[in-house]
């Protein structure tokens, strides 16, 4: 804990110390002008939503830096929030692209095509009440796409949860409609860049746009070591647009076909700190009751029984600025994962990236990232197409790269290029091949 700074008194005045040295308050004053001042922005800490791996910014990176006004008064009565706008376009630029009328658009970019979420995460401490990290966290959301198939367009509840610890943080527990998307995996890096998490969302983990019920339970073996389980109600298994589709505002207990979903997963996490490099070890696997659609014999009744399995690791090869800012400084990492490719269309994923986070001493929130993928498509899927007379694939490649600016407090942009071998899923055209998709994105919290 911070040691308190010591009000001044009068140059006469003096006494012991713990020692049982004496010492004037001259030289305890002068002391305390050497230590470092208290952040403002730190009596909001207990206000950030809790149990994620997502580290959402708090107010000090905000449009307003949280000084006094709303946030001020709101956190006296132990209410927080925070809210974000995430901007995006992707845009194909190779000249023989085949481009299409919105409604036969097959990949992003095909056409230009334009993405908006919104949210806004509220809280409010219960540890005030005597309850250990004690915390209620309300959220909504709204998305928009000029390009309907990721999406659907939709206004709901992004989340409604409580959450506590116990035996003094040994256990974290976390229940009610949750996106298990920022609860497992990991599958942002540096805070801005995303892998690809489909291979997990289609075997029915909850997202932003469709939070389920779910009880999520954490062990800390100590302050490195974990193990996570999650009892979460599946995604529809026809999918996460099936899913807003039929419960867009996302507080139905249930949706067709959609069961149980169990998901663990163990890991190792060690930040970054002088000397010592950030590191992230983990591994998970989930099992699905819902029933699905079979692949590998379409005219059979749906089934239950899918299941997914992923291993990740991240790792800080070179510090920047150990002393002053340890986080920064070059990063590896990879993912796999995989599913049953008789009920899901991606079968396996893989992933390797390389990024720094502040790459410049004059850039030092900045984030700079290549990464390359390749998604493998179900075997059966591919074959049905094939036996049909269709084009078709069995994985696509995609090599990504990016740039993120903190441009202001609160403000990022980001602008990148990415490489796709066969865009689309499963079934291709001559003319839908390859795409150069040019990524641009500006992020705001508030």
């Amino acid at each position: 804990m911070r040691q308190a700074i010591q009000p001044w008194r009068p140059w006469s005045a003096a006494r012991a110390d713990a020692s049982g040295e004496k010492r004037s308050s001259v030289d305890r004053f002068a002391q305390t002008r050497t230590q470092k001042p208290i952040d403002p922005s730190a009596r909001y800490d207990n206000l950030r939503e809790k149990g994620l791996w997502l580290a959402i910014p708090g107010p000090a990176d905000t449009i307003d830096k949280g000084n006094g006004g709303v946030r001020s008064a709101l956190a006296d009565v132990g209410i927080g929030y925070i809210g974000w706008t995430h901007n995006m376009l992707v845009d194909n630029q190779l000249p023989n692209a085949a481009r299409s009328q919105i409604a036969n658009q097959l990949y992003m970019g095909q056409n230009p095509t334009f993405a908006s979420a919104n949210f806004l995460i509220v809280t409010y401490d219960l540890s005030r009440f005597g309850i250990p990290d004690g915390q209620i966290v309300v959220g909504a959301a709204q998305q928009y796409w000029t390009w309907d198939r990721p999406g659907p367009d939709r206004v709901g509840i992004n989340t409604l949860a409580y959450y506590q610890t116990f035996l003094d943080r040994t256990l974290e527990l976390k229940l009610g409609y949750l996106r298990n998307q920022n609860e497992f995996t990991g599958t942002l890096f540096g805070g801005m860049t995303g892998s690809n998490m489909f291979a997990l969302i289609q075997a029915g983990v909850s997202t932003n746009a469709a939070p389920t019920p779910a009880v999520n339970l954490k062990y800390n073996f100590d302050d490195r070591f974990y193990n996570k389980i999650s009892l979460q109600r599946s995604l529809s298994p026809d999918g996460p647009y099936a899913e807003i589709k039929e419960n867009p505002a996302g507080v139905n207990w249930s949706t067709a076909n959609a069961g149980t979903l169990l998901v663990d997963e163990v890991g190792y996490r060690s930040k970054a700190g002088p000397g010592s490099p950030d590191t992230w070890l983990r591994a998970g696997a989930g099992f699905n009751t819902s029933r699905y659609k079979n692949l590998a014999d379409p005219d059979q009744q749906r089934v239950s029984g899918n299941n997914f399995q992923y291993v990740a690791g991240d790792r800080q090869f070179w510090q920047a600025d150990a002393t002053g800012s340890p986080s920064r400084g070059l990063y590896g990492g990879f993912s796999v994962m995989a599913a049953p490719p008789d009920l899901n269309r991606i079968s396996q994923y893989y992933e390797l990236r390389l990024y720094m986070k502040g790459p410049f001493d004059s850039r030092p929130k900045d984030l700079v990232a290549l990464v390359a993928s390749n998604t493998i498509w179900s075997k059966f899927a591919v074959d049905a197409a094939l036996a049909k007379g269709q084009l078709a694939h069995r994985d696509t490649l995609a090599i990504t790269g990016t740039y993120t600016a903190h441009l202001a407090p609160g403000i990022y942009a980001s602008a990148g290029l990415s490489y796709i071998h066969n865009p689309t899923s499963v079934t291709h055209t001559l003319q839908t091949q390859h795409a150069l998709n040019l990524l641009v994105s500006t992020l705001v919290f508030f």
